[in-house]
Formats: structure tokens, C-alpha cells, sequence
């Protein structure tokens, strides 16, 4: 985890200094903002590893700077505290784009074994999805996905994906005839921490499906391997 860049947005600077410390310790060099608007601004101009997010904040919120850092950044992995524990808000938090969700209080041991799921899995999304030159663009039958520019096309018509089901799509692309168990689309794309959510990757699924599927009911592009999860058409 050497030589990570980590951002910190968050207002409270006993929690800053003791985030700060532990990452220290991993390795990761940190900057911090305790304002949102300085915060999205440090978001958009440097280029971190790991961006660390409170929901309240002076300035501007945690889910609106996370909605403003997906437009333009759907790859930089964001992990949100709140003080909040209802379900509605984490679900809200991971729908706007976040990775990963921490309640407060929190305890720090299971603050660096997020991170260090963070870190993991974005490691084996790349190696699984390994974008070489020859292949940051792949076309299948009139579906484009541009890995570089995160853009996927189909007939030449931009189809307008969240992070995940951007991830979703590339993972599943890059790897045609591969069945991936709903556990281990979990693992790639949402952190291993998500153990028990696997109606979220079928939610992500269907509106996938929904956005790239001329009929949903019989799909060409993404398949069911049933009894184990989804898989690429290997035959387009």
C-alpha cells in the first residue's frame, strides 16, 4: 500500500488527525479539507487512491460532493462516515457512488480493514479486467465500452451507467463465458464487507439489462448461468 494518496473531507480534526496517523502507518500519503467545497475542489484536482468523505459538512454535504465527483470521476474509490445508521442513508450513500460506509463511532481496526479491502479490490478489478492498448476499447455487436474514458456506447447512442454497473459491464465484457457468482461480483465491485447484499447485484443487473437489452426477457448481452450467477455471451 505504499505510496497511496489518500483524501480526507471531513470537519471534525480529532477524527482527521487519527485517520491521518493510521494511514501513515499503511504507507499512504494524506491530504485533508474540513470544508465541502474545498474538499471537492482538492477532489477534482488531485488524483487519489482513496477519497475518505463525511456526510455533514460545512459548505457542501458529503452525497452532493459525492454526486459532483462521479460526474466527471467514476473510478476513485470513496468510503463515507456518517453519524447516521439507518439503512435508507447507506443504501442512499452507495447509490450516489460511494464504495464503502462507515457509522460513527466507528473503531479503527475496522477502518484499516476497509482500506486494505479497498486497496485489494481495486488491485484484482485491474488485473481482472486488464486494460493493455490493444484492448481499452471493447465492441461486441454494437456495444462499446471505452475503459479509458469510462464511456460505453450502444449503436453509437452513449448509454449513461452508474460507477457500478459501468464496473459491472467492464468486469463481465472483459471476461466473456466467465460466470461470476453473485458473492463474487460482490467481492470485485462492492468490497468484501458486503457479504449478504446479493440483491444488489441483482438490481444492478436488471438495470443493466434494461439500459443495453433490446428485449430484458432475453437478453443477448449479459446471461444467466443458472445456479451460479452471470456471464458475458461468449458467442456475439
Amino acid at each position: 500500500m505504499d505510496n497511496k494518496t489518500v483524501l480526507i473531507i471531513e470537519d471534525d480534526p480529532n477524527i482527521v488527525e487519527l485517520l491521518r496517523i493510521h494511514l501513515h502507518d499503511l504507507g499512504c500519503k494524506v491530504a485533508a479539507e474540513g470544508d465541502g467545497l474545498k474538499g471537492l475542489a482538492s477532489a477534482k484536482e488531485g488524483h487519489f487512491h482513496l477519497i475518505i468523505l463525511d456526510i455533514t459538512l460545512p459548505g457542501l454535504n458529503g452525497m452532493e460532493i459525492c454526486r459532483k465527483i462521479r460526474q466527471t470521476d467514476r473510478q476513485t474509490p470513496i468510503i463515507m462516515l456518517t453519524a447516521r445508521s439507518e439503512e435508507i442513508d447507506k443504501v442512499m450513500g452507495l447509490e450516489t457512488g460511494a464504495d464503502d460506509y462507515l457509522t460513527k463511532p466507528f473503531s479503527i481496526r475496522e477502518f484499516i480493514a476497509r482500506v486494505k479491502v479497498i486497496f485489494r479490490r481495486s488491485e484484482e478489478f485491474a488485473i481482472e479486467t486488464d486494460p493493455t492498448p490493444a484492448s481499452a476499447v471493447i465492441n461486441c455487436n454494437g456495444l462499446e465500452i471505452d475503459l479509458d474514458k469510462r464511456k460505453v456506447t450502444l449503436n453509437n447512442n452513449r448509454v449513461d451507467l452508474s460507477p457500478k454497473e459501468f464496473e459491472l459491464i467492464t468486469l463481465l465484457a472483459s471476461n466473456p463465458g466467465k460466470s461470476y457468482s453473485r458473492k463474487r461480483l460482490l467481492n470485485l465491485v462492492w468490497g468484501y464487507d458486503f457479504e449478504g447484499y446479493e440483491h444488489t447485484v441483482n438490481s444492478h443487473i436488471n438495470r443493466l439489462r434494461a439500459k443495453i437489452e433490446e428485449d430484458v426477457s432475453n437478453p443477448k448481452f449479459i446471461l444467466t448461468t443458472w445456479g451460479v450467477g452471470y456471464r458475458f455471451n461468449e458467442e456475439l
